[in-house]
């Protein structure tokens, strides 16, 4: 079936990412992801998740909560996932509405103030703030939208083993 909003169910495109989860919290597990080296030579790296996610962590690991919808456990690989239109508006959210704020409230600055560049500055600043509040606000009324889930979970049959 669909995957929130629209995902792999629905023939929408799915970034995903394989990690390991190194802790359990409630309903939720911490899943750690390590950029690999490969990253620049791997054919499909416009399209992998794991560049995206190393890029934004500067290639050191990375956690991340998510909500254990496949039952995961300590040590268990599993395969995290965000629906690309999800990933396209929280970006949308946390860049544009800021910067689109500091610019419109430059420019009315300037305006009000009678081309004072000191009140462009003062009024910029109060337009990015007030983006990113704003930003936030859309995200948290976007409730689970803009979190990624857990698609699944690789476990290595070694309970048995001595």
């Amino acid at each position: 079936g669909c995957w929130g909003r629209g995902g792999a169910g629905c023939g929408l495109a799915v970034i995903t990412e394989t990690g390991k989860v190194v802790a359990l919290k409630g309903d939720k597990v911490w899943v750690q992801t390590i950029r690999t080296s490969a990253c620049q030579s791997c054919a499909a790296r416009n399209g992998c998740g794991q560049k995206v996610l190393a890029a934004a962590s500067g290639g050191r690991a990375n956690q991340i909560l998510v909500t254990n919808s496949v039952n995961a456990r300590v040590g268990d690989e599993v395969t995290i996932g965000i629906d690309e239109q999800a990933l396209l508006g929280a970006s949308i959210l946390v860049y544009a509405i800021p910067l689109i704020l500091m610019v419109v409230a430059s420019i009315l600055g300037h305006q009000m103030s009678g081309g004072s560049d000191g009140a462009a500055m003062l009024a910029a600043v109060a337009g990015l703030a007030l983006g990113f509040f704003a930003g936030r606000k859309l995200q948290d009324a976007g409730g689970k939208e803009y979190e990624p889930r857990l698609v699944r979970v690789s476990r290595i049959a070694s309970e048995n083993c001595l």
